[in-house]
Order: structure tokens, then sequence, then C-alpha cells
């Protein structure tokens, strides 16, 4: 079912955003068994916006949706991961466009790396090691965004 968020906004030099109410996505984290730190990224479809490149499971922001709301929604669409399994920790607005659009990262523990299903959207759901991160090719605004997201893990 298609939400009243699903549509472009442009700024005015063209660049477009996808929601019309802004947009969220999902940094989930468990502990991996060699200790690390993982983070659950989703490799783009290629069909879709900067497709082939890596990045969190998110979308469209809908009229009545928290930015929590959304990134737990899209989760569950993109990756089968259930809300009650999560615990969100903190939510930061990752871009902000000259229209007003805006990205919110909803940053998340589970225990351990849970199971994903992908839906269309991913061409694969893979449990990165927070390290290895910026060694895949990067969604351009999350890779922008991964080395304040990084700090803010370091410190929650």
């Amino acid at each position: 079912m298609r939400g009243d968020g699903d549509g472009w906004v442009f700024d005015p030099d063209g660049a477009r955003y996808w929601g019309r109410h802004g947009a969220a996505g999902l940094l989930l984290r468990a502990p991996l068994a060699d200790g690390t730190t993982g983070i659950l990224l989703q490799h783009r479809a290629l069909w879709s916006h900067q497709g082939g490149t890596w990045g969190l499971p998110g979308g469209a922001r809908d009229s009545h949706e928290t930015p929590e709301d959304t990134a737990m929604r899209e989760a569950d669409e993109e990756a089968g991961i259930v809300r009650t399994m999560l615990t969100v920790r903190e939510s930061l607005v990752t871009h902000e466009a000259e229209s007003g659009w805006t990205y919110t990262t909803v940053i998340a523990d589970v225990d351990t790396p849970v199971d994903t299903v992908a839906n269309v959207e991913s061409a694969e759901l893979r449990w990165v090691s927070e390290h290895g991160v910026d060694e895949l090719p990067l969604h351009p605004a999350f890779a922008r965004s991964w080395p304040t997201l990084r700090s803010t893990l370091g410190r929650l």
C-alpha cells in the first residue's frame, strides 16, 4: 500500500529527494561474533534511486508518522525487521535540503544480528563490521553522514 509521503520534493537547483514529508532510515547495530559492532546495510536494487550503492533500510515518511515510525516501518518492509526486536537509542537529522526536506537516521540496537528478508528494493542485506562500512560503495548521502553517525555510535 502506498502512503501519502510517496513522491519527489525538488530543490530550486533541481536536486530531488524522495518523500513528500521527508524520509527516514534505520541504522541497526548488533554485536558480531568477532567482538566488533555490526551495522545492517542494504545494497540498493539497481532500479532504485542511487541503485547499486549501500545504505540503510529506509524511505518516505507519511504525514502521520514520526521519523522513528517511518524508519521501523521501512525496515520491516525492506528487511523483515520487527519493531519489537529493537531498542531505539537516538534519532538524528542527517540531511536537510534547501526545500526543507529532511532525512532522519534512527539508531537502534538488537542483541544479536537478526535474520533479514530482502524485498525487491534490496539486492542484498548484510551485517557489516562498523569498521568496514566505508569500504563499500556507499549511497552518496549516507557516505556524507557516516562520519557523524560513527561518532554518534561511539558516544552511545
